[in-house]
């Protein structure tokens, strides 16, 4: 496709790829959100043991408002059902059992684009302050705490979060 100026967005394990996609330093990459990323050991703030947590307990550390987004797997079509299982198989082989890379963090230096760490409020999966030392680990990043939002902000407070990413790429470009 032969993009160019692209910003990467990824969240929770997605903002860890973005991470990792961000210190290949390709050329075509201009800058870098991660949205409640995982992927990283930050003492005193664990990422939440996804493997030992029910669909209703992942729920309830992820979302400022569970009852809003909580889904019974029961209601849920025969085919999505039947995947679930895969997922969760597919989550373990690409982050491992606790969802961290212990080099992680001592290589989020040589992230050279702007950055932009985005965190809910009220996530429970991985806490705010884990946010801010993910933040703090990227050379020159921002970060931006979301209101009345979990670990998902794309579900929970997509307004939000596209107003963060549209400031940050502003920001970017300059004055019109």
């Amino acid at each position: 496709m032969d993009l160019t100026d692209i910003t990467l967005v990824g969240n929770s394990i997605g903002g860890w790829i973005t991470a990792e996609m961000a210190l290949l330093q390709s050329p075509r990459v201009r800058a870098a959100v991660l949205a409640d990323a995982t992927g990283i050991d930050v003492p005193g703030h664990p990422v939440a043991d996804f493997f030992s947590l029910t669909l209703d307990q992942v729920a309830q550390l992820s979302y400022y408002d569970p009852d809003t987004f909580r889904i019974d797997p029961a209601t849920l079509p025969p085919a999505v059902q039947a995947a679930m299982p895969g997922n969760r198989a597919s989550l373990a082989v690409y982050a491992g059992t606790t969802f961290t890379d212990p080099g992680l963090a001592r290589r989020l230096p040589g992230i050279t684009v702007p950055a932009l760490v985005v965190w809910g409020e009220a996530d429970q999966i991985c806490d705010p302050d884990y946010g801010r030392a993910y933040a703090a680990a990227i050379p020159g990043a921002q970060f931006r705490l979301l209101t009345r939002t979990g670990h998902l902000p794309q579900l929970e407070t997509p307004g939000q979060l596209l107003d963060a990413v549209w400031d940050f790429a502003a920001a970017r470009r300059g004055p019109s």
